[in-house]
């Protein structure tokens, strides 16, 4: 392994497979390596054996639920926006070769103590039990501006500049209640807290914009997910990234990262041997002195044996329960994928609940979620730490990624991405254009 490489990337974990995959097309040699013998990292799918070992000091698995080899079990829920921005990494990587996909059958959000689908448009805005009559009719005025505004044409702006005025701006215009801004701003734009409404308005639009585009894609919600779990998505981006010269070793340990006498990384030493590199990215696990604690994160991996309640028997949704609706201060999200998406045994369901922990009793803060559920078979619970660099890695050549939040979409890891793109090469990741990408599918 004493060999010389231009990136050295430690942890298989998403976001570190992404760039992987990114920096290798681009031409640069890279080695990818991982302390775990599997893919994934902190994101990784695990079987019902690997599940109880981590979870249960390695019970057995009751017979009851069938065949390990049936369940490939997230240990972080998350779902792909199908126009996001994480959609087009995996066709702009062509890494969409190595997958399956499935639509989310719905996208649900709670509010006055049940839940009902995501309006997404001026149509279903008027259809939806969400609001009453007179709601409905400012809401339908709401998504028609949204979908009618053109920046560059006044016209369209009905006096509203998204560069300039706030969303509470917006909101006041349409007269819309706490309780639409709650969906409009959680379940669709997707921001974690209520800053945004103090904020330029254009950012806001654009998320509904892009929530919108993508339940037009594939109708029923804007969600895709992978067949057989999200441990298939760092596998695929490691394979494209093999394809252009990258290595990969996993169950290596690391035993130090190594640095100049000016305080620039030169490589790390892995059981005994080094190798070099004048850049290294890894998640905080490697160079726990460089990331800081900003947060803890609770997750409740829940087993049932019927569908949530209340959501038509969809075999899949994803449900987002807005802060203010349970007086907190983040949101609670529920992942539910099933047998049909080949992650557990046929007659089973997997829910995933999250949220940021705010108190001392942390699984209390997920009661209102585990009223939604229904009567749960099984679950494994942990609690982690949120942590994010303390900089920015530009000064000693080491890029470290942030842990996975609370949130069950890919756009905060797509921000990370972005971010980590710009740090490492000093440019702007320019992915293709869903134009162009459609050219190119055409081409093929």
């Amino acid at each position: 392994m004493n060999e010389n490489y231009d990136v050295i990337v430690l942890g298989t974990g998403l976001t570190e497979c992404i760039l992987s995959g990114l920096l290798s097309v681009e031409g640069k040699r890279v080695l990818h390596m991982d302390r775990n013998d599997y893919y994934g990292g902190e994101c990784a799918s695990l079987n019902l054996t690997q599940m109880y070992r981590k979870f249960r000091d390695g019970a057995a698995a009751p017979e009851a639920f069938g065949r390990d080899r049936d369940y490939a079990i997230d240990l972080i829920p998350k779902f792909m926006m199908a126009n996001g921005a994480f959609v087009r990494m995996l066709t702009h990587l062509e890494v969409t070769n190595y997958l399956e996909f499935k639509q989310i059958a719905g996208s649900y959000v709670y509010r006055d103590g049940k839940i009902s689908k995501v309006p997404s448009n001026e149509v279903e805005a008027v259809k939806s039990p969400l609001m009453g009559l007179f709601e409905k009719r400012r809401a339908k005025k709401f998504f028609e501006w949204v979908q009618n505004y053109d920046q560059q044409d006044p016209a369209t702006w009905q006096g509203l500049d998204v560069t300039k005025v706030t969303m509470a701006d917006v909101y006041k215009h349409f007269g819309l209640e706490s309780g639409t801004q709650d969906f409009i701003g959680h379940a669709m734009a997707l921001h974690l807290d209520d800053s945004y409404i103090t904020k330029p308005a254009k950012d806001t639009h654009e998320r509904i914009v892009l929530y919108t585009l993508s339940m037009l894609r594939y109708g029923k919600s804007p969600y895709i997910y992978p067949l057989y779990g999200l441990g298939e998505l760092p596998q695929a981006f490691a394979r494209r990234s093999a394809l252009f010269g990258g290595t990969y070793m996993l169950n290596k340990k690391i035993d130090q990262v190594t640095y100049d006498d000016a305080g620039k990384v030169t490589g790390i030493v892995s059981e005994g041997e080094p190798a070099f590199a004048p850049v290294v990215i890894c998640d905080p696990s490697y160079v726990p002195d460089k990331a800081t604690k900003v947060a803890k994160v609770i997750r409740s991996i829940c087993l049932l044996t019927h569908p949530i309640p209340n959501t038509d028997d969809s075999d899949s949704v994803q449900i987002i329960i807005p802060q203010n609706q349970v007086h907190r201060k983040s949101d609670i999200y529920i992942a539910v994928v099933s047998s049909a998406h080949k992650v557990c045994a046929a007659g089973y369901y997997v829910a995933i609940v999250s949220t940021q922990v705010e108190t001392s009793t942390p699984e209390l803060e997920l009661a209102p979620a585990y009223q939604l559920l229904g009567h749960v078979v099984d679950k494994f619970v942990s609690i982690v730490d949120v942590e994010v660099p303390v900089a920015d890695g530009t000064a000693d050549n080491v890029f470290v990624s942030k842990s996975y939040d609370a949130t069950s979409h890919f756009e905060t890891v797509c921000d990370d991405v972005f971010s980590l793109y710009k740090r490492v090469t000093g440019k702007d990741l320019q992915l293709k254009t869903w134009e162009e990408l459609q050219a190119q599918a055409e081409q093929q």
